[in-house]
């Protein structure tokens, strides 16, 4: 039986061939590498600015917590990325240490004049990617995040401004644009096999969040059988960003379309704020008009989550155990000892 949803404060994301939890100022990441073995790494995140109480006021907060999670989200990428990059210049060392064999091998066949350069099976150089390289494809994808999903609507909307000067009228129709742009690049990736895992990482992160918050004992069984739909996803986020853009974007009224550029640019913030709040608020509160608004994400995270198989779903486990005490949070939200179960 189904108990009420109780706010545990977790929460994750996927990552390369695992899941990344976070729980306070305390993340880890756990990795399922190609031999089997799970890989966990904890540690601390400082937060931007210190986490200055100014910095968590409603509101405001909601745009710290946006670079946070970009912050968190490149980090954690990296590490889980970091595994099967080693084990690709692995594979190539074998490679080559096979070619050099088999040169070895049929070198008194081959004169020195039939010999090409390059031809001696040296290992090929490959190097990490910097931070400072890191740091600038985020910044690019931000700039081409912005550029796309709302510039590029903004300028396919002042087609329709030749035929009408109604600011209703144009600013509903750059908001359908601009959602048709996103369901349709979530959709389209979606196809992708290396992305397809990613989004069944990303549905047993929620199964996981969901089965505590429900008041199950975290494992295996309880954990395949939650929900992978969850109303604090970033996949929410994004689509009450996508709405509440359409609401402000009415009240630009400028006739210059260098300012009516800029304030959208200067809005960014604003809506990232009022979109973290009601992310928020449905993630601590379960009634007919919060679940009336998390209805479209929840529908979205459909094609953003996937159902997982059950190892993958450990691999979620392990994170939640590595940062969160669930077996406390049971006993404390829902009186639920999950050891006094295991003894009887």
């Amino acid at each position: 039986m189904a108990l009420e949803k109780k706010y545990s404060g977790i929460g994750g994301q996927a990552v390369m061939e695992g899941i990344m939890m976070k729980n306070q100022n305390l993340y880890a990441v756990a990795v399922r590498k190609s031999d089997g073995e799970i890989e966990i790494m904890t540690d601390e995140y400082k937060p931007v600015l210190g986490g200055a109480a100014w910095t968590k006021l409603p509101f405001i907060r909601g745009v710290f917590a946006f670079v946070d999670s970009l912050r968190l989200g490149l980090t954690t990428l990296s590490w889980s990325a970091s595994f099967f990059d080693d084990e690709e210049e692995t594979d190539a060392k074998a490679g080559s240490e096979k070619a050099d064999v088999k040169l070895d091998s049929e070198k008194a066949d081959v004169t020195s004049e039939e010999q090409k350069p390059g031809s001696n099976g040296e290992k090929p150089v490959s190097g990490g990617i910097s931070n400072a390289m890191m740091a600038a494809t985020v910044a690019l994808s931000l700039v081409m995040a912005v550029g796309i999903f709302m510039m590029l609507p903004y300028f396919l909307s002042e087609i329709v401004r030749r035929f009408t000067d109604n600011n209703i009228i144009i600013a509903v129709f750059e908001g359908v644009i601009r959602l048709v742009i996103f369901i349709g690049y979530v959709a389209t990736i979606s196809l992708m096999k290396d992305i397809r895992r990613v989004y069944m990482y990303h549905g047993a992160e929620h199964k996981c969040i969901n089965c505590i918050e429900r008041g199950h004992e975290l494992n295996v069984r309880n954990v395949m059988r939650a929900s992978r739909l969850h109303s604090r996803c970033g996949t929410s986020f994004m689509l009450f960003i996508m709405f509440i853009s359409i609401i402000l974007f009415l009240f630009i009224r400028t006739p210059n379309p260098v300012l009516r550029i800029v304030i959208r640019l200067l809005l960014i913030p604003v809506i990232s704020g009022i979109s973290y709040e009601i992310i928020r608020l449905a993630g601590r509160t379960d009634n007919v008009i919060v679940n009336i608004l998390s209805a479209p994400g929840l529908a979205l995270q459909k094609i953003t989550t996937k159902e997982p198989d059950e190892e993958m779903v450990e691999v979620a486990i392990k994170a939640v155990e590595a940062v969160f005490d669930w077996k406390t949070y049971l006993k404390e939200s829902y009186g639920i000892d999950v050891d006094d179960k295991l003894e009887d």
